[in-house]
């Protein structure tokens, strides 16, 4: 059985940071751990809006070492992959939060499971999450 290739929604890089157990054990297990660049810049948002910037920050910086997790950036590829999502919500009429859009194109185009608790990724049949 091939080891897991994961991507984390901030909803789940935030439960990492806090500990949760059961998903560190999953994340030790994983062959590759992406953070999408928007999950970092959500996150990042947070942090600078919190009262705890400094010690969230560190936490963060010691997550990505830790488990080498890297950072997806976007490009041409990923922006395809955004316009067939963007009109195929559309079309269904459930769109979805544009960072979100962004998220799970640049999972389809690693082919990653994104690790999320957000339901509305449901919406999208081709991308496989958990």
């Amino acid at each position: 059985m091939r080891a897991e290739e994961i991507a984390l929604d901030t909803s789940r890089l935030v439960d990492v940071l806090r500990d949760d157990a059961e998903l560190a054990d999953r994340l030790e297990r994983c062959a590759r751990v992406c953070i999408p660049l928007f999950v970092f810049a959500e996150i990042t948002a947070g942090f600078l809006g919190g009262n705890a910037r400094t010690r969230n920050q560190a936490a963060l910086q010691r997550f990505l070492r830790e488990n080498s997790a890297e950072i997806l950036l976007p490009d041409l590829e990923t922006a395809e992959h955004f316009a067939r999502l963007f009109l195929q919500l559309r079309r269904a009429g459930q769109p979805i939060p544009v960072n979100d859009l962004w998220i799970a194109a640049l999972c389809l185009q690693h082919r990653l499971t994104l690790i999320t608790r957000d339901r509305h990724f449901e919406s999208i049949p081709q991308l496989l999450t958990d």
